[in-house]
């Protein structure tokens, strides 16, 4: 399988692509794809990288991700079974102008909104059902219908952007390769000491030339990265276990210093880590 770009595998006249994922873990690679890519979370969680943001995913949730947007979902290690049922199409799909028809224009807002990546809100039980019919309906016509519903309730549904800009380049194989080392890197080993050499050897660049590379290419630099990697898994700490102090998940998430960790979770997520939990027992009390 190739990094970047990536092929989605289909049979030469399916115009709609149905994919099922099953296992320990998705496809964890950073890769973007020429088809816009719309996915039901039926089980598993993890890290999600969508263009410049991360994020974290859970079951139930659904996400749609534009054409050519460079995404990833990291399973969590401690997650027994991720499974995930894909829908891949693009805007030519079913013949040039299709989507251009005067029916689909209540579609303008969602094609304008899926570069950034977006979550759906609302919706989620119908469009549960709607994806798993999909999954076992193996007569193309019934699986067109059933996707034009999921289509109609998703772009009707409340949603939310993932991405705060919008990436649309094409990545050689040999970029994609790069930069794809790197999130792999930061998302297996954020934990710890991470060096500005030491990712720079792993892009087989020299520190300078990488550090303009990586912000050309993420809008961030390495380091502010890495923080927002390692912030994201100290929330996942804090909503999922009561017990463990909140130094305990700033250490375990690659915080040296208490005070600091403090410090860079107020400004990423506009609360301190106290108040996000805190804010995370009154919604789980409604």
């Amino acid at each position: 399988m190739k990094v970047l770009p990536f092929k989605i595998p289909k049979v030469s006249t399916d115009t709609l692509i149905i994919q099922e994922d099953k296992g320990a873990v998705f496809y964890n690679k950073l890769h973007q794809h020429e088809e816009i890519q719309m996915s039901f979370i039926l089980s598993g969680e993890g890290s999600l990288i969508v263009g410049d943001t991360i994020t974290n995913y859970k079951t139930g949730d659904i996400l749609v991700f534009g054409s050519r947007v460079p995404h990833v979902l990291k399973s969590a290690a401690s997650y027994i079974k991720s499974h995930m049922v894909s829908i891949f199409f693009t805007e030519e799909s079913f013949g040039k102008g299709f989507f251009a028809l005067s029916e689909f224009d209540d579609l303008s807002i969602f094609f304008n909104e899926i570069p950034y990546g977006i979550k759906i809100l609302s919706n989620q039980e119908a469009l549960r059902e709607l994806f798993l019919a999909l999954a076992t309906n193996k007569n193309r016509l019934n699986r067109f219908v059933i996707f034009l519903q999921i289509l109609k309730l998703i772009s009707t549904a409340d949603s939310e952007t993932i991405s705060s800009t919008i990436t649309k380049k094409n990545y050689t194989d040999n970029e994609g390769k790069r930069i794809a080392v790197v999130f792999e890197l930061v998302m297996n080993d954020f934990f710890r000491d991470i060096s500005l050499s030491e990712v720079a050897n792993v892009a087989n660049m020299t520190p300078n030339a990488f550090c303009r590379y990586f912000k050309q290419r993420t809008n961030k630099t390495f380091f502010q990265f890495l923080t927002e990697v390692r912030i994201e898994n100290s929330c996942n700490i804090l909503s999922k276990d009561q017990d463990m102090s909140i130094a305990e998940a700033s250490y375990a998430s690659g915080f040296k210093n208490l005070s600091n960790f403090n410090r860079k979770f107020k400004k990423i997520k506009g609360v301190t880590p106290s108040g996000f939990r805190k804010n995370l027992h009154y919604l789980n009390l409604e």
